[in-house]
């Protein structure tokens, strides 16, 4: 059987890698938000050893990523949770840390604002968020390249688009979170690094 396989992900492990081993070094207990195929936290996992690392998907993704983890994880990464970020109960946490790669533009907005609000129950005190993609900076494109990821995202992707900054922020804010880092990353993304004191 044929995984699904994200050459996004490929591309983007190592250069994610390289901030997490410092961020998430005191970290023991991670929950990652849309795994899709299982890419990253295949990798994270095998890279992070002193990690548990909790991938979540939707249902229409959990099989696919439950083949990926059977196949490739290590024991530190958990098997697979449902999670519908509406839900009040996840069914997961405390975590020290939340991950997120590539998903705040393909959510709707009520549905980033509902992932928020579940962030702050199930992240300790204290507690980091990371997550990685594209932003935009005071209502402006990065780059021609987001510009024309935007415009594909709207036309496909019901609700969908990339966030800016400022927005997504004032929802960390509202959750007891301060931003403490904001890293260039390769392809026109960010990686945004929030810590709850």
């Amino acid at each position: 059987m044929e995984l699904p396989f994200c050459e996004a992900c490929e591309r983007n492990k190592e250069s994610i890698l390289y901030i997490l081993k410092e961020s998430f070094s005191d970290c023991t207990e991670v929950l990652e938000i849309g795994s899709g195929t299982g890419q990253h936290a295949v990798h994270f996992g095998t890279h992070l050893p002193h990690v548990t690392w909790q991938p979540t998907e939707l249902l229409e993704y959990l099989e696919w990523l439950q083949v990926r983890l059977d196949r490739e994880a290590p024991e530190n990464v958990k098997n697979p949770l449902l999670l519908n970020v509406f839900k009040e109960d996840w069914n997961c946490g405390p975590v020290d840390a939340v991950f997120m790669a590539n998903t705040l533009h393909i959510m709707s907005w009520k549905a980033v604002h509902a992932a928020f609000v579940g962030i702050g129950r199930v992240l300790r005190t204290p507690g980091l968020l990371c997550v990685y993609g594209p932003f935009n900076y005071q209502g402006q494109y990065t780059s021609q390249s987001n510009a024309a990821y935007d415009r594909y995202l709207k036309a496909s992707v019901p609700l969908g688009g990339i966030r800016d900054f400022e927005s997504v922020n004032e929802l960390a804010v509202q959750q007891g979170l301060a931003l403490i880092g904001d890293h260039d990353m390769p392809a026109n993304n960010r990686i945004l690094m929030w810590k709850r004191e």
